[in-house]
């Protein structure tokens, strides 16, 4: 994988624990930036921190629920604590939990609302005034959010985990509309299949089989070509936003 340099910056990657989130802080931090990798499952941030540092990079551990207003609250401070104010924020938090519309999961609808839409949007209000600073400051500031092809392209039993993306798309493309004119740079980043454990999170039995099919049937992304694109981004001279990046594998495309 490429190395891009990220020295004397400080990113925040949400959904660290694994996939897209951990390849994410461990490329960053390759890069030389101080990374705040922000999950729920303490031990495998935790684990991934001392990777990091074994490696002789810089990294903390915030375990954090990005559904809950508090825990947002006691991470961003914790991060603004041990490394100041952030200037690159990266949404990989999110969760996918397809089912036919008709039988009215409510528990599920929440939970994709919470993590991916509501949740990046706790973080962007959290950790805005140090992307702001960044930028009035002359230094490049990012805000990534990692979206999805189900924000446009429409998935039978997708219905609601698309929604969630494609407001995420929307809502990157707005805030471009504000932040841009300060130099705070709004990449919108959507992968087709790709190789994480969010296909995991299916407990439908045909869906399940559906997913696993697509995997046999074309070489899917990795975590890691996602994350070699996060960081070619970010790494851009700070006039230059890649503002959109649709990302798929070739037989997909």
């Amino acid at each position: 994988m490429n190395s891009y340099e990220m020295h004397d910056r400080t990113a925040v990657v949400t959904g660290a624990a694994s996939g897209m989130g951990a390849a994410t802080a461990v490329l960053l931090a390759a890069g030389g930036a101080r990374v705040a990798l922000l999950a729920r499952r303490r031990d495998r941030i935790e684990e991934l921190v001392a990777k990091i540092e074994a490696s002789g990079g810089r990294a903390l551990a915030v375990p954090v629920d990005v559904t809950d207003v508090a825990s947002v609250t006691a991470a961003t401070d914790r991060v603004t604590a041990a490394y100041g104010r952030a200037d690159l924020v990266v949404n990989a938090a999110g969760v996918m939990l397809p089912n036919p519309i008709g039988d009215g999961r409510e528990d599920e609808w929440t939970r994709m609302i919470d993590t991916n839409l509501t949740g990046a949007l706790r973080i962007i209000r959290a950790f805005l005034p140090g992307l702001r600073a960044a930028a009035a400051d002359g230094r490049p500031a990012d805000l990534v959010n990692i979206s999805s092809i189900g924000a446009h392209v429409t998935f039978p039993q997708y219905a609601v985990y698309s929604a969630t993306k494609a407001a995420l798309t929307q809502l990157s493309a707005s805030l471009r509309t504000e932040l841009g004119a300060e130099a705070v740079r709004v990449t919108n980043i959507e992968p087709g299949l790709t190789d994480t454990e969010l296909g995991g999170h299916v407990d439908n039995p045909e869906l399940s089989a559906q997913l696993g099919a697509m995997f046999r049937a074309m070489p899917a992304l990795s975590a890691d070509d996602v994350a070699d694109l996060i960081a070619y981004v970010t790494s851009r001279p700070r006039h230059v936003n890649l503002r959109q990046v649709i990302v798929l594998p070739t037989p997909q495309a």
